[in-house]
């Protein structure tokens, strides 16, 4: 009997803990990627990514929006490639970089708060900025606040 009561009550907390945790998890600030110098720079010049030698669309203007959170180390979390467009292979390019991106707070984030956000990834991205901004509005993401 006192074991079943304790596994009751072992079960309540941790519903408890887990009721407290979730809602701060769901609230995780989303940052647009233009204002996401108030929270984290990017310390990378380069980055090294995995490219495919063969696949569809490797060779055709694409772009790739890539979610992620910069955690509290600044290093990104929970990468996803979301949206592909044209639909192509590059999606694990893509993500392979932003897994590849390193990050320190800004003046203003000291306390290295973790944010989510995205990058567009450009790959045979158009010389012409206005042909390249065209095709990486494409990937762009509603839903992240500035």
């Amino acid at each position: 009997m006192t074991s079943m009561s304790r596994l009751f009550r072992q079960g309540l907390l941790l519903a408890l803990a887990l009721g407290f945790a979730a809602p701060a998890l769901a609230q995780m600030r989303r940052i647009d990627p233009q204002d996401l110098y108030r929270y984290w720079i990017l310390l990378n010049t380069q980055v090294k990514m995995d490219v495919p030698n063969s696949g569809l669309n490797l060779d055709q203007p694409t772009c790739a929006a890539v979610t992620y959170t910069i955690g509290s180390d600044g290093v990104p979390m929970n990468v996803q490639v979301v949206k592909l467009v044209p639909k192509s292979d590059l999606g694990p390019a893509a993500r392979s970089a932003v897994s590849n991106f390193r990050y320190g707070p800004s003046l203003t984030n000291r306390i290295g708060e973790p944010v989510a956000t995205y990058y567009v990834v450009p790959f045979n991205a158009p010389k012409d900025p206005a042909q390249r901004q065209q095709l990486t509005d494409q990937c762009k993401l509603p839903g992240y606040a500035p």
